[in-house]
């Protein structure tokens, strides 16, 4: 039996315990004493088997486990800053927030709301757990999470478009050419509200640049012929943001072990 099955088998007893209860301590202990925290990886495994669990019990039980998930987004980073073990608790919560918005319709419009509003956290592994519920809802419900992913780039926050990009990055999701297509135009989106702002001192642009230094290259990897189309654009606009993004890109395996040519010749135009 693996980790994740281990947790998992936890989880069922744990979740069984507090929907008779409706006491939520014992699950909470065990998230937070086995959630790897402090150190410098949480427990993957056991956030992704609570996402996959709160999905399942959502089908009979889908006041309780929204509630519950909701609550554990909901703990500020007053309350559990970065390193604290508690920290944990919304980096499940949000996952879990997309795993059942994407099998609850009813829940879709609050799941994504919910999900844009984390995206702007302090907190960075709660920002990754927005971009994991995105990967989530995208399995089930794309093509509303793509559109709802628009209106992210629309209010114009750099955190925000950070989560799009990451959230978009699924190689598995990405295997859909659909998908593909919409996540290069959503990069797309993205290039160009930067390219039209002077405004590139900020925290949150220096998160957005960051992330955008290898998410483009997910998309790249999995439509070639557009996305090394649209990377020489970029090459050719002389931007120094969007430069070091390409180059950044540029040096992922992905691209140079699959498309050595391809790279080569984006490279050599920002020579």
């Amino acid at each position: 039996m693996s980790k994740k099955e281990r947790h998992r088998e936890d989880l069922y007893r744990l979740l069984d315990e507090f929907l008779k209860s409706v006491d939520d301590e014992t699950l909470v202990e065990y998230l937070t004493s086995n959630s790897s925290l402090p150190g410098r990886r949480a427990n993957i495994e056991l956030t992704r088997a609570f996402a996959e669990a709160s999905e399942e019990y959502s089908a009979e039980h889908e006041t309780e486990m929204w509630g519950l998930c909701v609550k554990l987004s909901e703990i500020s980073h007053h309350e559990a800053p970065v390193g604290d073990p508690r920290e944990f608790l919304p980096f499940c919560g949000a996952q879990a927030i997309g795993a059942i918005g994407s099998v609850r319709p009813g829940l879709f419009e609050e799941a994504t709301s919910r999900l844009r509003a984390l995206a702007e956290d302090p907190r960075w592994r709660t920002r990754e757990a927005v971009a994991f519920g995105v990967q989530k809802l995208l399995e089930k419900e794309d093509k509303r999470t793509l559109n709802a992913l628009e209106g992210w780039i629309r209010d114009g926050e750099w955190l925000a478009m950070r989560a799009v990009a990451a959230g978009v990055a699924d190689p598995t999701a990405l295997k859909n050419k659909k998908i593909a297509g919409r996540a290069l135009g959503l990069h797309r989106e993205i290039f160009d509200r930067i390219l039209a702002s002077k405004d590139r001192k900020s925290d949150g642009f220096k998160t957005l640049r960051k992330g955008l230094g290898y998410t483009l290259s997910v998309v790249v990897h999995a439509i070639p012929d557009e996305g090394f189309g649209y990377m020489r654009q970029l090459a050719d606009l002389r931007d120094n943001d969007a430069i070091w993004i390409v180059r950044e890109n540029l040096k992922k395996n992905r691209l140079r072990r699959n498309y050595p040519e391809k790279t080569d010749s984006v490279r050599r135009l920002l020579e």
